[in-house]
């Protein structure tokens, strides 16, 4: 139980981390996967020796680098954050979260910094191979640096390889490949970069379908999209497949992250996947209300396929998981808490015996520690509902991302088809919907990032670490004025960006 709690000051420093992780957000899936189009377009310019693929690719990296700038100056002030806002969750898990990041740091930023500038002044400066070569570089260290970082993320939300230690009160490192080769953490990397290289393709696809509009660069335009089209449709059925699996993975390690995403309160046998509905926003986890309210559609037997591989499985709601289920063994977030509660006594008990030199009866809290300590984190809840996520916003937040990510498939495939008959210039009204493909990318990619974070909530470390502990000890008013000051410089960074991304869009790709 945490007493004199400022429950203010940690709702900002949460929001504050979100509008910094939001921000960034937008600028990180166009590098990650622009970056793999313009290697294609560069490598087919080398093969050829076309001097319009080399105006195309030259145009592409211009707009690769301004993304790029302002997605570096984003990220940085991220970290600070941990260190500032989360001083206790630096102090607690530094030892595992700070590792990876710093293998990203050492090895994948200094690949992809190096061979970055290489790519961008290397034209006739270096041989064309070497030039090429760089291209691919900064590809594979833009990814690498998301390997990374999603390893740490990942984490987050699956705490393996690592153990904690009473006498320090921080969890250690035991087992590092464990940490970087967890299940969660590689589908974590294949979905963001497969989602990501389809993120490229929207951005291309986008400025390209706004030149025909206007009949300016055509052969450009159709080239870019032939290419970008072919990689994009084939990131997104990877992206579907993938995001299948991710569903299993959170139904096994974070159920209530996947009960929330589905609206389901009451646990079902062979429950049903909620196509859409309408949320009740009054419903509690512990009230007899309806989970939604007028209309909703569900396909029955979906959910426990997905979530079990197995029509007819039982899916815990909300409920089971907050107050336990004993006919299916379900041990929920109120009996978590009792033994959590024992878990904290029980390391306070065995410090204050360390300190005062009692061997003896520190052996014995330890022992009590180590029975309940898998249940540390739920020690410092204050009730068992905290332990539920918001529901209505993870809930349309994976609408929205499943719907258009269906939705962009189709776009691709209507691209490819009609480049392939010759009449793309004629299909006014795709090539209008094409313009707008990238921002409804941004929005799905947002409302993915929602679902994962959010959805997650109320930990920092999943079961172990609540944000109410990972906190820094400052005043509200504190976090308060960072947050505005944050959210001023970083509009302004993105109108930045975009003014400058449109004055070069405007100039289009050089003449010779």
């Amino acid at each position: 139980m945490i007493e004199n709690l400022d429950l203010g000051m940690v709702n900002w420093a949460r929001a504050q981390f979100a509008l910094t992780a939001m921000y960034h957000w937008i600028f990180v899936p166009l590098t990650l996967g622009i970056s793999w189009i313009i290697a294609f377009y560069h490598t087919i310019y080398v093969r050829t020796g076309s001097e319009e693929w080399k105006r195309l690719t030259r145009f592409w990296m211009k707009l690769f680098g301004i993304n790029f700038a302002i997605g570096v100056a984003t990220g940085i002030i991220m970290e600070f954050e941990f260190g500032t806002n989360w001083s206790n969750y630096s102090w607690m898990v530094g030892d595992i979260f700070g590792a990876p990041l710093a293998v990203e740091g050492i090895v994948a930023f200094f690949i992809e910094a190096t061979f970055f500038a290489v790519m961008f002044f290397g034209w006739n400066r270096v041989s064309k191979g070497f030039h090429l070569f760089s291209t691919w570089m900064v590809a594979v260290g833009s990814n690498l640096s998301a390997v990374w970082i999603l390893v740490a993320n990942s984490w987050m939300q699956y705490p393996v390889g690592q153990a904690f230690n009473p006498d320090t009160a921080r969890f250690e490192m035991q087992n590092f490949f464990e940490v970087a080769l967890s299940p969660f953490a590689v589908n974590k990397f294949t979905h963001t970069t497969s989602a990501s290289m389809m993120m490229g393709a929207l951005f291309i696809i986008s400025i390209s379908s706004w030149y025909l509009l206007r009949g300016r660069h055509v052969i450009m335009a159709k080239r870019s999209i032939v290419v970008a089209a072919s990689l994009g449709l084939i990131a997104s059925i990877f992206t579907i497949f993938n995001g299948d699996e991710s569903a299993y993975q959170i139904a096994q390690v974070q159920p209530m992250k996947l009960a929330a995403v589905e609206g389901l309160y009451e646990g079902q046998t062979n429950a049903g996947l909620a196509v859409f509905g309408v949320i009740n926003q009054d419903k509690k986890v512990y009230d007899s209300q309806p989970a939604f309210t007028g209309f909703n559609v569900h396909v029955p037997g979906v959910l426990s396929l997905m979530a079990n591989r197995s029509f007819g499985s039982f899916v815990p709601g909300m409920k089971d998981l907050t107050y336990g289920n004993a006919e299916h063994n379900i041990l929920g977030a109120a009996q978590k808490m009792e033994l959590g509660q024992k878990a904290v006594a029980s390391l306070d008990a065995y410090r204050q015996a360390k300190k005062a030199g009692d061997a003896a009866a520190a052996e014995v809290q330890l022992a009590a520690f180590n029975e309940n300590k898998v249940h540390l984190g739920y020690g410092y809840l204050n009730k068992a509902d905290e332990a539920v996520p918001p529901v209505a916003l993870n809930f349309y937040a994976f609408r929205i991302m499943i719907a258009l990510g269906i939705l962009f498939p189709l776009i691709f495939i209507g691209y490819l088809l009609f480049s392939y008959r010759g009449s793309l210039e004629r299909k006014k009204c795709l090539l209008g919907l094409g313009t707008i493909t990238y921002v409804l990318g941004i929005i799905a990619s947002q409302a993915g990032w929602i679902v994962a974070e959010v959805g997650r909530q109320p930990w920092a470390i999943q079961d172990l670490l609540p944000v109410t502990v990972a906190r820094t000890n400052l005043t509200a008013g504190t976090v308060q004025t960072t947050f505005f000051m944050f959210l001023v410089l970083f509009t302004l960074l993105l109108i930045a960006e975009i003014s400058i991304m449109a004055k070069q869009i405007n100039i289009g790709p050089e003449e010779n």
